[in-house]
């Protein structure tokens, strides 16, 4: 009862967090996705370090605030049809191929490689959720970036029941014991339903759409999780860090949505705008 009280409250106050940070925009969404992309930074270089792999920590740090930043859209573009993460992120490779032939150590690829995985898995994709909160305008936004929270909530609710009582055959064993085809199919179910709804009330998709969306957004929200599961495996952790109490770490409440939200931008962008 302890533990599921904890959970409770975590959650209630991060959805709280999370409404009042979307709905004023960049102001109070850019803060918290830098204090989202710190915490998450250091639980991963955490796990890493635990394995002995040694990682550009300050480099991480840095590059990864000014990845999300060149995020927000309302930056003036570097050139037509450019965007500053592309800068950004063409500095941050540069710079770690530099500082190894300035200082080089051991194992100089092995920190390079990890270094830039880092970059690319936490604050590229979450630099998409202020990306998504724009489109396609500020007012739109609020919507659109509401679709992914209840579609991936709804398929994490679906699976877990759907997988407690029809769980049968295992998804991924090797990466996530507890994850069953009826849960991933349960949980797509009810995602669909959700995303129906909401779209039918708002009156903005055909039910096509609709259903090609919720496909799609739900194989991203599991695809995020097992993803997750798969490094946690590889670098011997249980959790991602212990930052939320009765959920683990911020890494283990946000990897369904580093898949569904930039799954959901790259949607809107070639279906509908």
């Amino acid at each position: 009862m302890e533990s599921l009280s904890s959970r409770v409250t975590t959650s209630v106050v991060g959805f709280a967090l999370v409404c009042a940070a979307v709905y004023f925009g960049w102001p109070t969404l850019l803060p918290f996705l830098l204090a989202i992309g710190f915490l998450s930074l250091r639980e991963y270089i955490r796990m890493v370090e635990r394995r002995d792999i040694d990682v550009r920590r300050v480099g991480l740090y840095f590059f990864g605030a000014a990845i999300l930043v060149a995020s927000y859209p309302g930056w003036p573009a570097p050139w037509p049809g450019g965007s500053w993460r592309e800068v950004v992120l063409t500095a941050a490779a540069l710079y770690l191929l530099v500082i190894e032939v300035a200082r080089p150590g051991e194992r100089p690829l092995e920190r390079v490689v990890y270094s830039l995985f880092g970059l690319l898995y936490l604050p590229w994709l979450l630099g998409y959720a202020l990306m998504l909160r724009y489109t396609p305008d500020a007012d739109g936004g609020v919507l659109f970036f509401a679709l992914p929270l209840l579609a991936t909530f709804a398929s994490d609710i679906g699976g877990y029941f759907f997988g407690y009582f029809f769980g049968k055959r295992k998804l991924a064993p090797e990466v996530s014991p507890g994850k069953t085809v009826e849960g991933a199919l349960g949980g797509l179910l009810f995602s669909f339903f959700i995303v129906v709804v909401v779209t039918r009330v708002a009156d903005i998709w055909s039910l096509p759409d609709a259903f090609l969306y919720a496909v799609l957004v739900a194989s991203a929200s599991q695809l995020g999780d097992l993803s997750e599961s798969l490094l946690k495996r590889s670098l011997g952790a249980k959790d991602s860090g212990t930052s939320l109490p009765g959920h683990g770490g911020i890494l283990d409440r946000i990897d369904s949505l580093l898949f569904a939200v930039p799954i959901t931008y790259i949607f809107l962008h070639v279906n509908v705008f």
